[in-house]
């Protein structure tokens, strides 16, 4: 029965503490022993936090029963990404330039979480400093892909993705900067949202493009990522009753159909035929200016990225991966006023994008244009590693130049996924239209 509980999302795992079905510290004690026992377990987790998780549950376990729960999630275990700040315990963003870096507090999201009741578990392993969408790691670990071992799991929240993929974690707490939430989500089967730029608190949270970085949850459902959410704000969920797809209007933009392999390309296909089935109804487009966009990517994300980080790169360029090291360096070839154009470009392409877009509920499109890729073969051929790590974020990043909220479901075909893309600040409105498409795809 146990290991039922490790299959079961976070809202029915909240439901059946609250009935007095499960104990939250028997529940968290199932999924340590689980982590300790997984083939994968040292590939996932960077740290597990055994003694808080107990104490948390502990207590979590006397609140249920004196019947004081603090809200449905209380005494339910998550993971974290090695980027959010734990008090006492390393955060090293799956760097070896952090190694030893202990804060002092913890993260306002996850200071909200605990609030809120939830387990934390430990911290999962990432893409070095997140600087990439694919998740391979050779300086701390590489999660394998629960569909493919001898694949990446997608990153940068990799482990996150992971740790709910393989039983190991409720749900995993990742962050997005240009779709580090929404591709391991997808290569993994998972529910993936990025929330908005600017909507949940980065306080405690490691940076890499402070004006992109978003906090978002991992996991199986979409009422778990509403639950999760209002969690990490510390506000109420939204309702989720009685969401439909009657008179929806969907926008699939063609841009990120191009070039989609055919695996991805068949589960996005599959997916729009049952949301219209369900009866939505979609329009094509192609939109100049998000390729447009797209192109001014190189300025946008990693300028700041190395303005971020260039000072403890440089002077310790050997504890890094070439591949991030390199990546980070392209920044420097960028000036100021290029910096500056290419954001006032910006600004102007997301006002005219949000104008075409306002009479739909959501923009649609594939998650990822491709597969995840073969961890060998990105170690030892440059070319593939470059290509493939472009066009995994191809995409989601178009998501966050433009502002907007976002949400990866599962297709139904595994490690491919379906985006719909919202309003900036509109994760409610998203989250409803979500539970509306994963009731028919589901």
């Amino acid at each position: 029965m146990r290991d039922e509980w490790l299959k079961m999302n976070m809202g029915d795992l909240g439901r059946a503490i609250g009935a007095g079905d499960i104990d939250p510290l028997d529940l968290t004690r199932t999924y340590l022993d689980a982590i300790e026992a997984h083939p994968f377990a040292d590939r996932i987790y960077a740290r597990v936090t055994e003694g808080r998780a107990l104490s948390e549950a502990r207590a979590a376990s006397d609140r249920a029963r004196a019947g004081q729960r603090l809200g449905v999630l209380d005494g339910v275990p998550i993971s974290w990404k090695d980027l959010f700040d734990t008090a006492g315990v390393a955060t090293e963003a799956g760097s070896a330039l952090l190694k030893g870096r202990v804060p002092v507090e913890d993260a306002e999201v996850l200071r909200n979480a605990t609030a809120a009741g939830l387990v934390c578990l430990g911290k999962t392993h990432m893409s070095e400093l997140a600087f990439s969408g694919l998740g391979l790691n050779p300086v701390t670990a590489t999660s394998p892909c629960v569909n493919n071992h001898a694949a990446v799991s997608g990153g940068s929240s990799s482990g996150a993705a992971t740790s709910v993929a393989f039983g190991l974690a409720a749900c995993g707490i990742g962050s997005d900067t240009g779709g580090s939430v929404r591709i391991p989500s997808a290569w993994n089967d998972l529910v993936g949202l990025k929330t908005t730029a600017g909507r949940v608190s980065l306080k405690g949270v490691v940076p890499l493009v402070a004006r992109f970085d978003t906090v978002g949850p991992l996991c199986r459902t979409v009422e778990d990522a509403a639950l999760m959410l209002a969690a990490l704000e510390g506000e109420q969920a939204v309702d989720l009753r009685g969401a439909r797809l009657k008179g929806v209007r969907l926008l699939v933009l063609e841009n990120g159909l191009q070039h989609c392999r055919d695996q991805p390309f068949a589960g996005f296909d599959s997916a729009l035929g049952r949301l219209m089935d369900g009866g939505a109804a979609v329009t094509h487009a192609h939109l100049p200016h998000v390729d447009e966009a797209l192109a001014l990517s190189g300025v946008l994300f990693t300028t700041e990225a190395y303005a971020t980080w260039r000072d403890e790169i440089d002077a310790r360029p050997d504890l890094m991966y070439p591949e991030i090291r390199d990546r980070f360096r392209a920044g420097a070839q960028f000036s100021g006023v290029e910096f500056v154009q290419a954001w006032q470009r910006l600004k102007a392409i997301r006002e005219e994008f949000h104008a075409l877009t306002a009479g739909y509920d959501a923009v649609v499109l594939p998650s990822s244009p491709i597969m995840p890729p073969n961890v060998d073969r990105l170690l030892t051929d440059h070319d593939y590693y470059v290509e493939e790590n472009l066009w995994a974020l191809r995409n989601t990043r178009i998501g966050n130049l433009m502002g907007s909220c976002g949400l990866s479901l599962p297709t139904g075909l595994p490690s491919a996924g379906i985006m719909l893309l919202g309003a900036p600040m509109g994760e409610e409105r998203l989250l409803r239209l979500g539970a509306a498409a994963e009731a028919v795809l589901s």
